[in-house]
């Protein structure tokens, strides 16, 4: 059994983590949230001591080392996108691995700093990139390796995932800490691109906007015309009938590749790999990082030659603007 203590456990990814270490028959002795709607915890590990104030819960982990000989023996990280960085540290600092919620940082020096931190240190970073654990990913990837000749595959990703004006008074939609939507919602589908049709070639931005993204990425393998969106105006008209507010879709060659189901387990399949000592660390996720961080620093081009159909949707005003 291993110890845990979890950071941003009021969060909205939070859950996955806490039933994720519940399934591998683990223990949650601390976490930590400056808010206090956490009465999740419960349902999972009621004796978890838990802090509002990030000071004392520091103290308790260090008691737990130092006095108790109980110590933690990972941080889970759930916590908004611009403190991953510094709580990946304290992880560290704590002779703890790291679990880390994507993105796991929003700059690729960030990244790399922490590549020369982790190399000093007895401990593992280790992020949260569950789309590469879903069977139906891994049956893709493993059809495009075993490929006689390397095709140049056409695909769509389209990324619709509905938000209400809430997100924009949260830290998810300023840019400086959440790094946008290309590092909020889509930086999963980014890595898992990457890992199944190769490195960035090149790459067009058409549309980088409050509530929506799109653009044109070249890979080794694919030409990939891509949309993200939090906006629920761009729902398609199937998924506006059925009551869906996310939408989902890639279309590989013409042909659109499901993979809508098996997402329930990927957690605790994560941390399985994880706690076995396979978990991806920061040279697995560095591609990913990169792409999204060029991608929101990149000046959009006209709609010319080959673009995502979505892309021309007219944009919505900023709502606190």
């Amino acid at each position: 059994m291993k110890n845990f203590a979890l950071m941003g456990v009021a969060g909205f990814v939070a859950p996955r983590h806490i039933q994720a270490i519940k399934d591998t028959k683990n223990e949650l002795l601390a976490a930590f949230d400056p808010n206090d709607s956490v009465g999740i915890i419960d349902s999972y590990f009621p004796k978890t001591h838990f802090f509002t104030e990030f000071e004392r819960f520091d103290r308790h982990l260090e008691n737990l080392r130092l006095e108790k000989n109980n110590p933690i023996d990972y941080v889970s990280i759930c916590t908004p996108n611009y403190l991953h960085d510094a709580h990946v540290r304290f992880a560290l600092r704590n002779n703890a691995d790291a679990i880390c919620e994507k993105p796991l940082v929003l700059n690729p020096w960030n990244a790399e700093k922490l590549m020369a931190i982790e190399a000093q240190s007895s401990n593992k970073i280790n992020t949260i990139l569950q789309l590469r654990l879903h069977p139906s990913i891994i049956a893709l990837k493993e059809k495009i390796k075993n490929q006689s000749a390397k095709e140049n595959h056409v695909i769509d990703l389209t990324y619709i995932t509905s938000r209400g004006n809430w997100y924009y008074a949260s830290w998810k939609g300023a840019l400086e800490k959440s790094g946008g939507i290309c590092s909020n919602i889509g930086i999963h589908f980014f890595d898992m691109l990457i890992w199944i049709f190769g490195d960035v070639v090149k790459s067009t931005v058409h549309l980088m906007e409050h509530d929506r993204a799109s653009g044109v990425l070249q890979l080794q393998n694919a030409n990939i015309r891509w949309f993200l969106s939090i906006n629920s105006d761009t729902l398609p008209e199937s998924a506006i009938k059925e009551g869906k507010r996310t939408f989902r879709e890639i279309t590989i060659d013409n042909e659109k590749f499901e993979f809508s189901e098996g997402f329930t387990d990927l957690h605790t399949e994560s941390y399985k790999h994880i706690i076995s000592g396979n978990g991806f660390g920061i040279s697995e996720t560095l591609k990913s990082i990169e792409l999204a961080h060029d991608l929101r620093h990149t000046k959009p081009v006209a709609l010319t030659n080959d673009f995502h159909p979505l892309a021309k949707l007219p944009v919505s005003k900023h709502p606190f603007f």
